[in-house]
């Protein structure tokens, strides 16, 4: 859609520390809980039936890792993923937009939303003439970590809200600890502490684990028929911070050569990729050779 995304942090006693927020507003009001990172982002959807609105199915990080992660990172361009229940989005600086149009105009039809309206978006549209140019990016090889938690990946149906909203509030806000000490790489986590929800253009999402799940009725919660189960993976040491290029690439790569579909989330502190529970083993073991062979 059309607009600004902005991320902050929330901060202080009344949030838990260094939550990472995603709000689709105009301007935020001064705050002293608000740490507003200095960048507007806009939001990129590939659909795979172009731009009709009926009949849209998601791609899948791992499905567009080729054609538009790893050429964006080759051009130096940052990016942030949001997976959903219902698709991915992939979040740019509204900065480099003319680079990311140059980039992948040859591969995709690519249409800006004008008055609710797809509407062909040219790069001499928005780049004046100015490109920024291909750069040689040397990414740092982020460590991977494994915790032992089982997530689910669910939707609500939005006039289900109110019969949880109690519930998602205690644990947005209530139920959650301060955060570890970081581990080393060669250490896999016994659990986290993870639960993001979204909510854009009225469709809700939800990832928690299966134990947080438990505090919700069951018949309010949309998944697939199967009832499937995910592992994550979690990318980063350190605060990754949104300036960093390819690391989204460094992960949605080797899972789109061995044909492993991913579900991901970035945030402020990590990266995390979840995938399928049975192929967790095999997930690590693509993971660790693609590090070893960049080191």
């Amino acid at each position: 859609s059309a607009g600004v995304w902005l991320f902050f942090l929330l901060g202080g006693h009344q949030f838990p520390p260094l939550t990472t927020v995603l709000l689709f507003l105009p301007e935020l009001p001064p705050s002293e809980f608000l740490q507003v990172v200095d960048s507007t982002w806009l939001v990129l959807n590939v659909l795979s039936n172009g731009s009709s609105s009926a009949n849209i199915q998601p791609i899948g990080v791992t499905k567009i890792a080729k054609s538009v992660i790893a050429p964006l990172a080759e051009h130096n361009v940052s990016v942030l993923m949001l997976s959903t229940y219902q698709t991915d989005f992939i979040l740019v600086r509204e900065k480099d937009l003319p680079v990311v149009i140059h980039t992948l105009e040859g591969e995709f039809d690519i249409y800006k939303e004008v008055n609710g309206e797809p509407v062909p978006a040219n790069c001499d549209d928005t780049s004046n003439g100015f490109l920024k140019p291909k750069q040689a990016v040397n990414s740092t090889v982020h460590p991977v970590q494994s915790p032992q938690n089982r997530f689910c990946i669910l939707s609500v149906a939005p006039d289900s809200l109110p019969a949880i909203a109690t519930i998602l509030i205690d644990v947005l806000f209530y139920s959650h600890s301060s955060p570890k000490e970081t581990v080393s790489s060669s250490q896999d986590l016994n659990s986290i502490t993870f639960f993001a929800f979204s909510l854009i253009e009225g469709y809700i999402s939800i990832v928690m684990d299966a134990e947080t799940k438990k505090k919700f009725p069951s018949d309010l919660l949309l998944t697939s028929s199967s009832g499937e189960l995910w592992r994550m993976v979690r990318i980063g040491g350190q605060p990754l911070g949104f300036d960093e290029c390819g690391i989204v690439a460094q992960i949605a790569e080797p899972l789109a050569n061995a044909d492993i579909s991913a579900y991901y989330i970035s945030t402020f502190n990590f990266d995390h990729a979840l995938v399928p529970e049975e192929g967790i083993d095999h997930v690590t073991e693509v993971l660790q050779k693609r590090q070893e062979s960049q080191r």
